[in-house]
């Protein structure tokens, strides 16, 4: 498949994992570096329909060049190729080759994304301001920048205006410094193949299912321990797609606290069900205006999407405190109407 970094590019990768389903998807998206990520992203939040004809050429091609991985494993290239070229023809297997090729351009420090900004400055602080030029200009904007600022003000300014003036660089230039720093790095970055059995999200999935006394003594008890912690367990306690378990008086007490701005933002890319049972509590005319914003505001970053419904969550937190709405959550089974 085309590299993800071309628009194309990432609206096959967008096609194709709305295909394989959300689970298989997420486990794709984990793999790729943040800039791949975010453009894949929008280009799912653009696609309100897949046709037929662009679904199946999508999976064909995808098919194709797994096929050809395989074969490459099996006996390289030119195997690869020649049993290509026995299925599906001599045009065929040389297309599938030509785009296999294209996709597997090496880019240069793609190894870095998997290392934490911290750890990667305490590596690249000693270097020569050439060198952390050289990293920074292949890293996502974002970190680079964190990177950036973290150094002391003159190595800053003399590695910005490296940056600033960097033209071309040699292959083997490029080549030997990541060498050096991949060998470096090598016993700080966690393997690929670690599983994760911890963090936030399956602690509020445990929260989410404990009785409400139970959940309380839980975030309190975070809060002694590190309060900015327990705020990120309480924003996640109730997922923004939840707000279709809201009865409709309440969804319409958490409209009337939060700016509409930030209304259609955190509506952008939703399920259709989330966006219906929002709409359906304003007026009609308050409806169509949303619907109208939403369309306006054109690919968004889905860290801003996210900031965004988390300000609704909050709004729904405060309501429920105040006892002015009632949520209901995993453990919350007794209900008298």
């Amino acid at each position: 498949m085309s590299a993800v970094t071309s628009t194309a590019g990432a609206r096959k990768a967008a096609v194709l994992l709305i295909q394989v389903g959300r689970e298989q998807a997420g486990q794709v998206l984990a793999q790729m570096s943040e800039q791949e990520v975010e453009l894949i992203s929008a280009e799912i939040a653009r696609l309100d329909a897949i046709g037929a004809a662009e679904g199946e050429a999508v999976m064909t091609e995808f098919r194709d060049m797994m096929t050809a991985r395989a074969h490459i494993a099996q006996g390289g290239l030119g195997y690869a190729q020649k049993l290509l070229e026995e299925s599906l023809g001599v045009d065929r297997a040389a297309e599938i080759m030509e785009r296999l090729n294209a996709a597997a351009v090496h880019m240069p420090f793609q190894f870095l994304h998997a290392a934490d900004p911290a750890q990667l400055r305490s590596f690249i602080i000693d270097e020569h301001p050439q060198v952390i030029a050289l990293v920074l200009a292949h890293l996502t904007a974002d970190k680079a920048s964190m990177l950036l600022a973290s150094l002391d003000a003159d190595k800053q300014a003399e590695v910005a205006h490296r940056i600033a003036v960097m033209d071309r660089t040699s292959p083997e230039i490029v080549q030997a410094v990541e060498n050096t720093l991949e060998r470096k790095l090598s016993t700080m970055l966690q393997p690929a193949s670690v599983s994760r059995v911890g963090g936030v999200d399956p602690l509020v999935n445990i929260i989410n299912r404990s009785d409400r006394a139970t959940e309380r003594q839980i975030v309190e008890g975070l809060e002694a321990l590190d309060a900015a912690l327990a705020d990120e367990v309480r924003s996640r306690m109730f997922m923004f797609e939840d707000i279709v378990k809201l009865d409709d008086r309440s969804v319409q007490q958490v409209l009337r606290q939060v700016d509409g701005s930030q209304i259609a933002l955190a509506l952008k890319g939703v399920a259709d069900a989330v966006r219906e049972k929002i709409t359906r509590n304003m007026s009609e005319r308050a409806a169509t205006a949303l619907i109208e914003d939403i369309e306006l505001l054109g690919a968004v970053r889905l860290a801003q999407v996210e900031e965004a419904q988390q300000a609704v969550i909050r709004a729904i937190r405060e309501l429920e405190e105040q006892g002015q709405i009632m949520v209901r959550r995993g453990g919350d089974d007794e209900f008298v109407e």
